[in-house]
């Protein structure tokens, strides 16, 4: 089957041309149009590639809105270099980000183009000659993306407009936002369409949406909105589907374990330097600001050395975040390394080894900087990755179903699930029957087993714990980061939504602002 993150060349091409003679409306005869495009299985699953491929796009600004914005992570400080570009990334962590940071920004406009690409495929999907089969695979999988963009948005920004045809004249591109409520509705029409259409995994996956992914996507919505019952028999449905937790937790992020049994949903990635190949590249963005990753990035006889100082130094793991890891929890040493070094006149860090975090001393006269590891794989091209993005895994899957139960008040299937979970990390067994101790469990328990996979920051809002905890981490944050502006982490609940983009709001003047900003 082909991998998703081929895009379609004729797709971007795509033109609508009129002319303005009265005896002829001809579509050019050398591109390609609405008009003979759409018509068969393959144009349709051409558009419907094109559809996912914003999720790569979205992948690489993401985490400085659902993972900076936490307590989860946070940058290398960079004195030397106060450019926009610096400043408007450092300012999500920082909690002082306005309407035209181009960071929050292009989150917004990464899923609207993959809502735009989704809407495409579900106009046209009729006019197509199609087998019922095809037929609710394409929009099963158009509705599943247009859902989680929704979803992401709705999360982020709050109301937003609503757009769910394809935008084909300038009357229909500007919308007021519809409510809250309005986005979730749609959401939760689009994943049960989903849910009905898509076909059980076959394992391995093919990096495609299924109904476990769109099962996990209703399942997510409703814990959100803390219909628990719900979100529980969804939740046990997905134990039907063949998923599993794999033997090791490291091996959810192999490249050589890509789309198994452990993934719902990952955004696909492919090493490589042809037309094809989308690799990934977000390790180098991960790892500290530095002249030279090779310490860090070379494999066996494979040197990998590079100068990563104008793009590294985001995503690092915090203090607080690693004191969180219980003693002898195999995820710390999976998820975080230790790159020593010290720190020139430039602010750029020179690495002299690459350490385990493991009961990690620096050495004299060194520092110790954490990184990310949980994505550094053998590669043979610098900048060039095979490592996927996971949105979606079985122990997301198993920790929600153990929330929803606790929040029901069945503390012992709670614990069931939770248990699992546990063990594969090396823990023992938890007993805690308190529902209120429980709880704090369970989120804790989240944050350490999906680190560093976007979660964290709608995890603390969705369960109200966000000024509470960031609040708190903002005290830390001030005695830990030296270099922190003397406004840094204001924690408001106005800030717990991003800004409507102010680019946006210029061209379209039925858009309000989100309060707060301005």
């Amino acid at each position: 089957m082909k991998k998703i993150y081929i895009l379609s060349a004729m797709m971007l091409t795509l033109v609508s041309v009129s002319c303005k003679k009265s005896f002829i409306d001809l579509d050019p005869q050398d591109s390609l149009s609405p008009n003979t495009f759409f018509k068969n299985e393959s144009q349709m699953r051409q558009a419907l590639a094109a559809a996912y491929a914003p999720l790569h796009d979205l992948a690489v600004n993401d985490y400085f809105t659902s993972e900076m914005r936490s307590d989860n992570t946070h940058y290398q400080p960079y004195p030397s270099n106060v450019g926009t570009a610096y400043v408007q990334r450092e300012s999500i962590s920082d909690w002082l980000d306005d309407p035209t940071n181009a960071y929050t920004n292009a989150v917004y406009f990464h899923c609207y183009n993959g809502i735009s690409r989704s809407n495409i495929v579900l106009d046209h999907i009729d006019n197509a000659t199609l087998s019922p089969a095809a037929k609710n695979d394409i929009e099963g999988q158009a509705k599943f993306l247009r859902a989680w963009n929704y979803f992401k948005l709705v999360r982020l920004f709050g109301a937003v407009p609503l757009y769910l045809k394809e935008v084909s004249k300038a009357d229909d591109a500007f919308l007021a936002r519809a409510t809250v409520d309005q986005v979730y509705t749609q959401i939760i029409t689009d994943a049960k369409d989903a849910i009905i259409e898509l076909t059980v995994p076959k394992f391995p996956q093919s990096g495609q949406a299924t109904k476990g992914s769109a099962t996990m996507l209703l399942a997510e919505v409703y814990m959100t909105q803390k219909k628990y019952i719900d979100a529980e028999q969804l939740l046990n449905s997905l134990t039907t589907m063949g998923y599993a937790l794999n033997a090791n937790y490291a091996d959810a992020f192999l490249t050589t374990n890509k789309n198994s049994k452990e993934s719902i949903f990952e955004i696909q990635y492919l090493q490589g330097t042809d037309g094809g190949s989308q690799p990934s590249t977000f390790i180098y963005q991960f790892l500290p600001r530095t002249k030279n990753t090779g310490i860090i990035t070379t494999f066996g006889a494979t040197v990998i050395a590079t100068d990563n100082s104008g793009t590294g130094g985001w995503n690092t793991p915090s203090p607080d975040l690693i004191s969180a890891y219980e003693p002898n929890d195999k995820r710390l040493d999976a998820s975080i390394g230790i790159a020593e070094g010290t720190y020139n006149t430039s602010d750029l860090f020179a690495v002299t080894a690459n350490k385990s975090i493991i009961n990690y001393t620096p050495a004299a006269g060194q520092l110790g900087v954490p990184y990310i590891k949980k994505y550094l794989h053998p590669h043979s091209i610098v900048n060039n990755t095979d490592d996927n993005w996971p949105i979606y895994r079985y122990s997301d899957a198993l920790l929600l179903l153990a929330e929803s139960e606790n929040e029901q008040g069945n503390a012992g299937q709670a614990l069931t699930n939770l248990n699992v979970v546990r063990v594969r990390a090396g823990l023992a067994v938890c007993t805690e029957s308190s529902q209120a101790k429980l709880r704090d469990v369970i989120m804790h328990e989240r944050r350490v087993e999906l680190a560093f996979e976007n979660h964290r920051w709608n995890d603390l809002v969705r369960t109200g714990n966000a000024i509470k905890v960031m609040t708190t981490y903002a005290i830390m944050a001030k005695r830990t980061y030296k270099d922190l502006p003397s406004n840094a982490f204001s924690i408001n609940i106005n800030r717990l939504l991003f800004p409507i983009p102010q680019s946006e709001r210029e061209i379209n003047p039925q858009l309000t602002q989100n309060p707060g900003y301005f």
